[in-house]
């Protein structure tokens, strides 16, 4: 099984995606901010049921619809173990109850055109007034007699498992996963992440426990939005949730995270990345409905809005230096605990400098006072941005319930541009200097350990680099040692032998794999036919038809895909060339290749041999070699996509089997090209059976 194999599957797989570019026009001389304008958020109404669930109406007519957003104020738990099992548990509950499957409650939410969904803290619902009554009667029974349904429970942790195999090779997801452990630590909940191993140790039984535990009228909050009256309100409201018995809910305390006591670069290795992601991130005490709040907000808005491309960040590293096609950044509220986080992808050699430029608008926005003509633009793009949220029945359900559940004045939303627009650039610099803070970071890096990592220690108080794996684990700066006199041509030999040794290996003359995936449900097969010295044909299957056919004669290359046919050339047809070979590495030692031994890594747990090559036609790869067993483990390698530009896929090698003396890997995982991750199953393999040149051809 050769790489480029894998390679051109997902490249066939993913040939439909395409890119958006974004085009906008900026005023040289932005216009005075206009004054603020009241918003109107309707009639607010609140009461509360008997069994403690409250209750807030906003009335508004406009249209006739309405919607209900159901909010379980679930306080921080630690999950341990079973991380992830609120998640899945706010999934299972809309997924068959004592009188409906989920089937039926999809075809009956789909009949009356409305909008439903579940999760951890609650429910949400929309339709028209009219049909408000089926609504309800589906959100009701959903909430108070949820089964669980073990069928559905293995689809849903199935999905999940899917969907992290493909994140967990992320370097966005690896970052955000690590900022998350770093800034809050291991010992508090928001500090928890799920893995592949927690999402496993769930059960049904889990699920319904943490249902059992927090679902409870007592801490919950509905808001209803819409084409209704206080009156129909307490109708509906107690009709339906009327029932729902409240209970204890225990709080447990946690001790409150703080920014470290000086900046700290924590690097993730990914080899064979060519971009590093960088998260600038540190815990905030921030209460949601306090004017911090509010000044928070204009700061972060100057400074780095994910939506505004005119943003300081942006301004400065995507549009004048060039380094990203985006960066940001946040700063959240929370009733607990909040926190900042700034960053993007930016390529390898110019991390270090993205770094400084992040950091240098960190400190411009605390040591020098904005302009007015800034202030003013500012001021103006948020006017815009809270008026177009308004606009959504879900975003004023969500005021609503921040209203009642932060115990802010009645008026808090409805005043907040006024606020906004009464701040000047005192309070600008004030609020910079209360929650940017460059030197208490934790300046989180995903990349490339040999190209990166070097360069980073100056920005450390310690001068230090520290070294985490991709679940925010502390890796010790000891590095396993390795054996003296070892070369990578050993490893490399060692492999070969472990896998049948060069004699066996130079008696294949061809070599048949007919191999088993599933892309999203839907089932697919793969055959891969290759003849010494470097002939391919590998078909891609779907439904008995095929959807992608790549042949290669040793001279020229040819991908039909969806009724379309494209030769091989340039780089493309120069690594087919390369890695086309039944056996390319027992080309390693000859002239024209480079191989370095980079050292010892942990694999899936084991540590490997690292191998850097780098082929005579400058293709470079990573390859991993377990120390135990000599074989090949991991291959990770910079491929070009028609989709996504320069993407890193890494293929993971397991189930080794011996086929007629040769031992060959029947699992083959790979992750990065395309949207989903490929596990593909060897079905057979058939070694000499005298494959004709004549399938191979191009014509």
């Amino acid at each position: 099984m050769k790489n480029i194999g894998i390679i051109l599957f997902l490249l066939a797989l993913s040939a439909v995606q395409g890119l958006q570019a974004q085009n906008d026009d900026f005023r040289k001389k932005a216009p005075e901010a206009g004054p603020a304008p009241r918003i109107e958020m309707g009639d607010y109404e609140q009461f509360t049921l008997e069994n403690g669930l409250q209750v807030i109406v906003v009335e508004n007519h406009k249209l006739p619809r309405v919607s209900f957003q159901l909010l379980v104020d679930v306080p921080p738990i630690k999950e341990g173990e079973f991380a992830g099992a609120g998640g899945l548990a706010g999934e299972m509950l809309g997924r068959g109850t004592e009188s409906r499957t989920k089937a039926q409650i999809d075809e009956a939410i789909d009949f009356i055109g409305a909008d439903f969904s579940t999760d951890a803290d609650g429910m949400f619902g929309a339709c028209l007034t009219k049909h408000q009554d089926k609504l309800l009667d589906i959100m009701a029974d959903v909430l108070l007699h949820s089964t669980f349904p073990e069928e559905e429970f293995t689809k849903v942790q199935k999905q999940r498992l899917s969907e992290l195999a493909y994140q967990k090779d992320n370097a966005d997801f690896i970052a955000g996963n690590v900022s998350e452990v770093l800034r809050y630590g291991k010992d508090h909940p928001y500090g928890e992440i799920v893995t592949e191993q927690s999402l496993q140790n769930i059960t049904v039984e889990r699920c319904k426990a943490y249902y059992a535990t927090y679902f409870k009228p007592n801490i919950a909050y509905l808001a209803i939005v819409g084409d209704v009256n206080l009156e129909q309100a307490k109708k509906i409201a107690e009709k339906y949730f009327g029932k729902w018995e409240k209970g204890e809910v225990s709080k447990e305390f946690f001790k409150r995270p703080e920014p470290p006591a000086q900046a700290e670069v924590d690097f993730v290795d990914k080899p064979g990345a060519v971009q590093s992601a960088i998260r600038i991130t540190y815990p905030v005490n921030l209460k949601p409905g306090s004017q911090e709040a509010v000044v928070g907000n204009l700061v972060n808005t100057i400074l780095g809005d994910g939506g505004l491309l005119g943003s300081r960040l942006n301004g400065n590293i995507r549009e004048d230096k060039g380094y990203s096609y985006g960066v940001s950044s946040t700063l959240m509220y929370d009733k607990y605990i909040g926190y900042f986080s700034a960053g993007g992808s930016v390529r390898n050699e110019v991390t270090d400098s993205a770094i400084v430029e992040f950091l240098y608008e960190m400190n411009r926005l605390r040591d020098e006072p904005v302009s007015d003509t800034e202030l003013a633009s500012i001021k103006n793009y948020i006017y815009g941005k809270f008026a177009r949220a308004l606009e959504r029945p879900q975003q004023v359900a969500s005021f609503a319930l921040n209203t009642a559940r932060y115990k802010l004045p009645a008026d808090y939303y409805a005043t907040y541009l006024e606020k906004t627009a009464a701040l000047g650039a005192e309070d600008v610099q004030k609020g910079a200097r209360q929650f940017l803070l460059p030197g208490q970071a934790h300046i989180v890096v995903v990349g490339n350990k040999e190209e990166v990592a070097d360069k980073l220690g100056g920005f450390s108080g310690d001068g230090k680099v520290h070294f985490f794996d991709n679940e925010g684990n502390s890796i010790k700066g000891e590095e396993a040692t390795l054996p003296e006199g070892l070369t990578a041509i050993d490893v490399v030999e060692n492999y070969l032998s472990a896998i049948g040794g060069r004699s066996q290996l130079s008696k294949v003359q061809d070599l048949s794999f007919n191999m088993t995936t599933s892309v999203q449900g839907m089932a697919m097969e793969m055959s891969m036919q290759r003849k010494a010295p470097n002939k391919m044909l590998m078909t891609v299957m779907m439904n008995g038809a095929a959807i992608n056919t790549t042949r290669f004669d040793g001279e020229q290359g040819l991908v039909s895909a969806m009724g379309q046919e494209q030769k091989l050339e340039g780089d493309a047809l120069e690594s087919m060339k390369q890695q086309a070979v039944l056996f390319p590495e027992m080309e390693y030692n000859k002239k024209g290749f480079e191989l370095a031994l980079a050292g010892i890594e942990m694999v899936e747990g084991s540590n490997a041999y690292r191998i850097d090559v780098t082929y005579p036609s400058g293709i470079k790869i990573t390859e991993y070699f377990d120390i135990q067993s000599g074989l090949k483990v991991r291959t990770i390698i910079s491929q070009a996509s028609p989709a996504a530009g320069e993407v890193t896929v890494t293929t993971d090698y397991g189930d080794y089997r011996e086929v007629e003396n040769i031992r060959v890997p029947f699992e083959v995982k790979s992750a990065g090209m395309g949207p989903f991750p490929i596990t593909l199953k060897v079905e057979s393999v058939e070694i000499n059976k005298g494959l004709e040149d004549s399938i191979f051809k191009v014509e």
